[in-house]
């Protein structure tokens, strides 16, 4: 698989992640164990070299997963991981966030046993933290950075201000926050804001939390532990609306005789050289095939085709419900 730079920084990574999520929570039950090491294995063998966990995924299960999937290729890949949730003492979730300095610290050792490594290549602050400044935050993870405990700092659904804020105390790799076909918003202020900056973007649910697949419709129905139902855009209604923007990538998939979610890989990829999206599966065909959106060149014409149908469409139904949308963008 190629290559890609994040930004102006230096961190090298293959052209397609592994968002390793939804093997330990999220979107169903969690993967059997084994299963879940064994895709994660392959990911390698098939070039992928990019890994994303995070300490409130399970929580504290998938960074332990990831760590233990990775321990024999530990030279041939990069490892990112998020502090900034509340988790109580004995790993159930808490409302709230903690991005205080000594928290970050605490975590990022806590991370480093988890994930059995000695340096995090990536530390991402999950969400923006409003009862600490983005200044003390960046700070700390300098400071980690110094100690040779982490190599590379990183924002989740941070607003431009805060972007540049935390960039003028500790340069920033990368940007995580949601980006596809099902979500172009930070076409508006993020990624020019990340050009200006030389900071690198990483897309999730780059297949629009499985929606663009075109797996499902009106009528799926999600397992009881699953986000999605609890997500407006994916109440019936929403999806029914939305379907427009499915149609569209199954339209282009049968001209280039590829998948949708190969055409969806694709046109994000074609956005600029320095996005790396990090789509996430629990399964070994679902691995394979998006792997192959890395290697699916759109022609100017597919991409200029799918950009004007995209534009006309207006989509249904905010991304998170409220109590979560609060926490994004600031």
């Amino acid at each position: 698989m190629q290559k890609r730079k994040l930004g102006k920084s230096g961190l090298e990574v293959s052209a397609l992640g592994l968002g390793c999520m939804s093997m330990s929570s999220g979107y169903g039950p969690a993967g059997e164990t084994q299963a879940m090491i064994a895709v994660i294995r392959a990911a390698v063998e098939n070039g992928v070299t990019f890994f994303d966990t995070a300490e409130i995924y399970g929580p504290w299960k998938n960074e332990e997963l990831v760590g233990e999937a990775l321990a024999p290729f530990r030279g041939r890949v990069k490892i990112a991981t998020k502090f900034g949730f509340k988790i109580g003492a004995n790993g159930e979730r808490m409302d709230g966030l903690d991005s205080r300095p000594a928290h970050i610290k605490e975590v990022a050792e806590a991370s480093l046993k988890r994930l059995k490594t000695d340096v995090i290549d990536l530390f991402y602050q999950h969400r923006v933290d409003e009862n600490v400044p983005i200044e003390d935050v960046a700070g700390a993870v300098k400071e980690l950075i110094q100690a040779g405990k982490v190599k590379h700092f990183g924002l989740s659904e941070a607003g431009a201000n805060t972007i540049r804020r935390a960039n003028a105390v500790q340069p920033i790799t990368a940007l995580q926050s949601e980006y596809s076909l099902f979500w172009r918003e930070p076409e508006t202020e993020i990624i020019p804001t990340l050009e200006e900056l030389g900071i690198g973007f990483v897309p999730f649910s780059p297949l629009g939390k499985g929606f663009l697949t075109g797996k499902i419709d009106a009528n799926t129905k999600f397992d009881a532990s699953d986000f999605r139902n609890v997500v407006p855009r994916f109440s019936p209604e929403a999806r029914k609306a939305n379907q427009g923007v499915v149609d569209l990538v199954i339209s282009i998939a049968a001209r280039v005789k590829a998948t949708p979610t190969q055409v969806a890989l694709s046109w994000l990829l074609a956005q600029k050289p320095w996005i790396v999206p990090i789509p996430g599966t629990t399964k070994l065909t679902r691995l394979v095939e998006n792997i192959g959106g890395a290697a699916l060149q759109l022609t100017p014409d597919d991409l200029r085709e799918i950009n004007a149908a995209s534009d006309k469409l207006t989509l249904q139904g905010a991304r998170y419900p409220e109590h979560l949308q609060k926490l994004i963008g600031r």
